[in-house]
């Protein structure tokens, strides 16, 4: 797929489904929250959410006192579903659309957190540079979620990449060593399951 394919496909998503008919939804981002409470993190740390799309994992960051958050996600509607929830609040977040593969930051980001994006990542030319980057601006904490190997093996159709704790945390060891790993079930709004590999780890 193509960049642009995949931002057509992403953006048709978000301008024809609501919350409640994608499988990703989440009312309140528990495990996120738990991991960041759980690094203790300074309220001016810098943090991103990668593929952050609509979620709400930002507002609960703005109403726990950060105030260095950026969002980016590959679909400008997901981000206008966002902006438009958070109303006047939305000022407070910088906001990127991008292709993650093709990001540039202008910054380092203490907290690197990416629910369910990498494993869109098939090919290893995507893989590489995802690293790349990761490697160049992510100064303590990378945060990733993906599907496991009893996981889907799609998701809205398209095709991902399936990882155990030991192979997803290895694809980060040059720069990075595995804080915490667990896996843990994703309830959709179709009362069906997901089986997540969660890995946290810290620059060396």
């Amino acid at each position: 797929m193509t960049q642009q394919s995949a931002k057509d496909h992403w953006n048709t998503i978000y301008s024809t489904k609501a919350p409640d008919q994608v499988s990703w939804t989440q009312q309140k981002p528990i495990v996120s929250l738990e991991t960041i409470s759980k690094l203790n993190l300074d309220k001016n740390a810098k943090i991103i959410d990668v593929g952050g799309g609509d979620s709400s994992l930002v507002d609960y960051l703005l109403e726990l006192g950060f105030n260095n958050i950026s969002v980016l996600d590959i679909s400008e509607k997901a981000i206008e579903r966002a902006k438009i929830r958070l109303g006047n609040k939305a000022n407070q977040i910088n906001w990127i659309v991008c292709d993650i593969t093709e990001f540039t930051p202008t910054t380092k980001y203490d907290f690197w957190h990416d629910r369910a994006t990498f494993h869109f990542l098939t090919e290893e030319a995507q893989i590489k540079k995802y690293v790349s980057i990761v490697n160049a601006f992510v100064s303590r904490f990378l945060f990733i979620g993906t599907f496991s190997e009893t996981g889907p093996k799609k998701c809205s159709n398209l095709d991902i990449k399936q990882y155990s704790q030991q192979t997803l945390c290895k694809v980060f060891e040059s720069k990075f060593k595995e804080n915490f790993s667990f896996y843990k079930d994703h309830t959709t709004p179709f009362e069906t399951y997901q089986n997540f590999i969660f890995c946290c780890m810290e620059r060396k």
